[in-house]
């Protein structure tokens, strides 16, 4: 028998992660961080996000300023490149909600590009947002929440390309790959603090601007390797993050947690 080839029905919210305040990198638009900010605010958080897209990042939190009320969500625009940008995204929220518990790091950058014709220019770009981005933003979230004794969750967003190969995706699975290293060993150094550092690594979670940047072929022959016939809705990943986050996972640290159907 076939395996369906249709989503699930919208998982409603438990209240899992009420009166926490949470920080989201790449959280404007309808890919996986818009799906985590959303989720997040349905669990009864504080959300204040980045993205790089100034007009989006606008955009979105006006959208669920609406929805879920101008006191639990904020946001300003965020390049993780830049260190004095994740400072003030952090900032803002501590200042909006006097302190931080949760940190997801959501931002990255892909692209396709054969290794012998990859230039220098597309390598630093890919790795640079992906990793070193998310190396920054750990840096500082661990760095506020030992400053204010406080327990704390980081998630970082991996990609199963950190465990297996795709051509042309060198830099992209690369720099996934150290983000996963990167979670493993910042949560040896933040468990004595009682913080927890966890990734997810999802596959293929189709939103409208991966479908803008990938041809239709790629993402044919990407759906053909799930063994639910679909790809992930980012809600989907969105609410193995929510796990992450809360303390239904207390006693998990440094794992990655493949979100994929993708056959063995």
């Amino acid at each position: 028998m076939d395996a369906p080839a249709h989503a699930p029905a919208y998982v409603p919210a438990h209240d899992l992660l009420a009166d926490r305040t949470a920080v989201i990198t790449a959280a404007a638009g309808a890919g996986i961080g818009g799906a985590t900010a959303r989720r997040f605010l349905e669990e009864g958080a504080r959300v204040v996000i980045g993205d790089a897209h100034a007009v989006r990042t606008k955009q979105s939190v006006a959208a669920l300023a609406e929805e879920f009320g101008p006191d639990r969500i904020d946001g300003i625009p965020c390049d993780v490149t830049d260190t004095a940008r994740i400072n003030a995204l952090f900032d803002l929220a501590e200042q909006r909600h006097g302190h931080l518990d949760i940190v997801v790091n959501n931002a990255g950058l892909g692209g396709t590009a054969e290794l012998t014709e990859m230039t220098d220019a597309q390598w630093d770009k890919v790795v640079d947002v992906t990793l070193n981005g998310t190396f920054r933003s750990t840096r500082e979230a661990l760095r506020r929440l030992r400053a204010a004794g406080r327990e704390g969750v980081i998630v970082n967003n991996a990609s199963v390309l950190g465990w297996r190969a795709q051509a042309g995706q060198a830099h992209y699975a690369a720099a996934k790959a150290g983000v996963m290293a990167l979670t493993r060993c910042a949560a040896l150094e933040a468990a004595p603090h009682g913080i927890r550092v966890n990734a997810v690594s999802p596959s293929l979670a189709l939103h409208p601007h991966l479908a803008k940047v990938t041809s239709p072929g790629l993402l044919e022959e990407l759906t053909a390797r799930e063994a639910f016939g679909r790809h992930a809705e980012p809600w989907e990943i969105a609410n193995v993050i929510v796990f992450l986050a809360s303390g239904y996972s207390s006693y998990m640290t440094g794992e990655t947690v493949s979100v994929s159907s993708q056959h063995a």
